[in-house]
C-alpha cells in the first residue's frame, strides 16, 4: 500500500525538465529561451552551445536532461523530438548589503529563476 502514483504533468508523447534554481533574472533567462522555443531539439543544443549568452550553459543543462528523461524515462524517439516549451519564472532572491560612503549602505539583490523544459515527439510529415 504505497503512496497512490500522480498523474502526469504534460502528455503521453511529452517529457518535461525543470531547473528551479537558476542564478540570475528571469528576464535574461527568457532571452536564451526564447532561442530555442520552437526548434527541433538539435538545432536548439547547437544553438546554446555557440551562443555568447552566459545563461545559455544552463539551460542547455535543463535541455539535455529533458531530452535524457524523453529517451529513458518515456521511450521517446530522440531524433523526432522538439522543444514544445520553454518556460521561465522567478525563484527566490538573495538580499545583500554592500556599504557605501558616509556610513550608509545598498541594497544588492542576487535573482534566483526557474525554468521549464518540455520536448515534444513529432511525427514525420
Amino acid at each position: 500500500m504505497g503512496k497512490p502514483k500522480s498523474p502526469r504533468k504534460v502528455g503521453d508523447k511529452e517529457a518535461l525538465a525543470v531547473g528551479t534554481m537558476v542564478r540570475g533574472s528571469a528576464q535574461k533567462l527568457n532571452l536564451v529561451a526564447g532561442l530555442i522555443r520552437g526548434r527541433k531539439v538539435e538545432d536548439a543544443l547547437n544553438v546554446l552551445k555557440f551562443s555568447k549568452k552566459g545563461m545559455a550553459e544552463d539551460v542547455y543543462k535543463v535541455l539535455a536532461s529533458a531530452i535524457a528523461n524523453a529517451e529513458n524515462n518515456h521511450n521517446l524517439d530522440v531524433d523526432s523530438l522538439v522543444v514544445a516549451e520553454a518556460s521561465v519564472g522567478k525563484s527566490l532572491t538573495m538580499k545583500r548589503f554592500a556599504t557605501r560612503a558616509r556610513g550608509r549602505s545598498t541594497r544588492i539583490v542576487k535573482p534566483f529563476s526557474r525554468i521549464r523544459v518540455v520536448v515534444r515527439e513529432q511525427e514525420e510529415a
